[in-house]
């Protein structure tokens, strides 16, 4: 019996018949950076923000044409980190594609030079280069940037959580990776991030050194009048049902956002049996089998997270969507202590993303996160899908 392939795809390669829609999103990717143009994808996590550039990174217009790369940086606290991972990124990109590419590569890397080694099965070369190799991070990233405008073929590079390099502890890193860039006449940049506030700031504003250096794309949810029947129509290819009503309570539950709708589809699919229906029941256990796998991950944030910020976390939460949260109304109603400490705690909520702040609603940046404090400390009722 042939396996059923589960068409929510949460991880990995998405192929075309299984990714929805960005049909616009996609065109605008790829006419601008093969056009000659850097790109700016804003959204918040989790809505398909890397999904989305790997797709397009797939695309024959890109895929024949051009070098791909593609590095998150979220993680990375230094230049020296992020030195590291665009190293690594980048050799084991070509290494299948151009022995000649990381012959080159080594080449030019002279300040690691020593450093790569051998794999005498493959005959060829090893990244086996520990992040305290590189120490002067500042020439090896000049390396890697004389690198890629000898390349033997265009490159785009796309930086996830680009607004990371914002908090590196070095001074000037916007202004050193904005020199290199705008010499590279070769290679075409994506930058996305999620952290709305800062990512804004570093293109938008006049004082900073990627002022208007790129264009903005702007990553929404997916509409629900597409997204919707792509669900129905994934379960009904492959003799299954499911309710559309319960399909829009899900889109609804989640604001839209990409990875937990596939999350909460991908569980309810395999609990599906074929020529069978997909119940209430089942995407309501779904839904709680996510939030009790991330209940570890959930407790530790707030761990880190002071009294009075926390709070506001939980108004915040308790609302879904909130506005006016300096008002006299907002503060009796979340008995909350003072309008300049719900002034003081949002800023250090949105600082650490948290929460999210589109056009004054302020709403919790992770969805789940959001469901999962009210069922702890807050009215589960309306949060539940069919209770």
């Amino acid at each position: 019996m042939a396996k059923v392939t589960n068409p929510f795809i949460v991880t990995g390669r998405i192929k075309p018949e299984y990714f929805c829609d960005r049909v616009q999103e996609s065109e605008r990717l790829i006419k601008s950076v093969t056009n000659g143009n850097n790109l700016v994808i804003i959204s918040p996590r989790r809505m398909g923000k890397t999904g989305l550039i790997r797709f397009c990174y797939e695309k024959q217009e890109i895929n024949k044409e051009y070098y791909t790369f593609f590095i998150d940086i979220l993680h990375t606290s230094s230049l020296r980190e992020f030195t590291y991972l665009f190293g690594r990124e980048i050799y084991e990109t070509l290494l299948p594609r151009s022995r000649k590419m990381i012959d080159q590569f080594i080449q030019t890397i002279k300040s690691l030079n020593g450093k790569f080694g051998f794999d005498p099965v493959s005959n060829l070369p090893t990244f086996n280069i520990e992040l305290g190799d590189i120490e002067q991070p500042e020439y090896t990233l000049d390396e890697i940037f004389k690198y890629l405008a000898e390349a033997d073929k265009p490159c785009i590079v796309a930086i996830d959580e680009f607004q990371q390099i914002a908090k590196f502890p070095e001074k000037n890193i916007e202004a050193l990776l904005r020199v290199h860039i705008q010499k590279l006449e070769n290679c075409n940049f994506i930058f996305a991030g999620s952290e709305r506030h800062i990512i804004q700031e570093m293109f938008t504003s006049a004082a900073r050194p990627f002022y208007h250096s790129a264009d903005l794309l702007e990553l929404k949810a997916i509409p629900q009048e597409i997204y919707v029947p792509f669900i129905v129509g994934h379960f009904e290819k492959r003799n299954r049902s499911i309710c559309k009503e319960h399909v829009e309570r899900v889109y609804k539950l989640f604001k839209g956002h990409t990875y937990y709708i596939q999350k909460t589809f991908n569980e309810a699919f395999a609990d599906t049996p074929e020529r069978h229906e997909c119940t209430a029941e089942i995407i309501q256990t779904a839904i709680e089998t996510m939030i009790a796998s991330n209940d570890t991950i959930f407790r530790e944030i707030l761990s880190n997270i002071p009294e009075k910020q926390k709070e506001l976390l939980y108004a915040i939460a308790n609302e879904g969507e909130a506005t006016g949260i300096t008002s006299a109304d907002f503060v009796k109603r979340h008995s909350l202590t003072s309008a300049s400490s719900v002034q003081s705690a949002v800023k250090k909520l949105l600082d650490k993303d948290i929460i999210t702040e589109i056009n004054k609603v302020y709403s919790v940046t992770d969805k789940l996160f959001s469901l999962w404090i009210n069922d702890l400390y807050g009215d589960k009722s309306h949060k539940r899908l069919y209770d």
